[in-house]
Order: structure tokens, then C-alpha cells, then sequence
């Protein structure tokens, strides 16, 4: 495996790191949305990843990172009574988003710590490959 391989594979890294840190984000800003209608109150999004290999990564056995889609998640709503709410229902419910936002700090966390490992990877490999090239001097 070549050094630049290692770049490829942690430039991947870092584009999924980097999505998963916008899902977040945008989760958490819509984390107290609220609406009569259970149908436009926001769900939580999370992104589902995979790995992928290119005609080269074959022969090597190295793969990427690749965004699979993002998909909305099933957890059930918050519904609250609050009759006096301008959102209300006829029934006087609202119906809040199901975003956890506990889950979703960790989650900010761990992708925040993931790019910045692969960020270091990266400075890792380019050091190694300037020792190298001034070996030759």
C-alpha cells in the first residue's frame, strides 16, 4: 500500500466525518420544532455510511468511505397537550421532533474526533513522504 493510498482513504474519512457533523447539526438546530400536523414536525436524520473499493483498492484490499444516504429515523414523536399553543391541533396536541439531543452532542463529539484523527493521519503521511523524498538528496 502506497502512502498516497493512505491519504485517499482518510481524505474519504473526512468527507463522511463532515457529513455526519452537518446531519448533526442540522438535527439539533430543528431539535425543538414543534407542529399540529405529525406529518410536517422535522424527524431526525442520520447518515449511513459504507465502504467502497476501486478497480486499484482491489488488488490491495484498502477501501474508502462512501455516503450511502441518509435516512429519517422511526423513533416515535413527542406529543404534548397544549391547548393553548398556536400549532395546536383540534384535539389541543402538539407534536414535537423526535431529535435526542444528548445523542446527537455524542455524536457531534465522536465525528468532531474522528476528522481531527484522520486530519492528523494526513500530516502523519505528508511528513513521511518529505523524509522520504529528502533521503534522496
Amino acid at each position: 500500500m502506497s502512502l498516497f493510498t493512505v491519504i485517499d482513504v482518510a481524505g474519504s474519512a473526512m468527507n463522511a466525518q463532515s457529513v455526519r457533523l452537518n446531519v448533526t447539526a442540522s438535527n439539533l438546530a430543528n431539535a425543538g420544532s414543534v407542529s399540529g400536523d405529525p406529518d410536517k414536525v422535522y424527524r431526525s436524520h442520520q447518515p449511513v455510511f459504507s465502504s467502497f473499493s476501486d478497480a486499484m483498492s482491489d488488488q490491495t484490499g484498502v477501501a474508502g468511505v462512501r455516503l450511502s444516504g441518509i435516512v429519517e429515523s422511526s423513533a416515535p414523536l413527542s406529543v404534548r397537550y397544549q391547548p393553548e399553543h398556536p400549532e395546536a391541533d383540534e384535539n389541543g396536541n402538539v407534536y414535537a421532533s423526535n431529535v435526542n439531543t444528548v445523542e446527537e452532542m455524542v455524536n457531534m463529539i465522536s465525528a468532531s474526533r474522528s476528522y481531527k484523527n484522520n486530519v492528523e493521519i494526513i500530516n502523519t503521511t505528508k511528513d513521511l513522504l518529505l523524509q522520504t523524498l529528502s533521503l534522496g538528496r
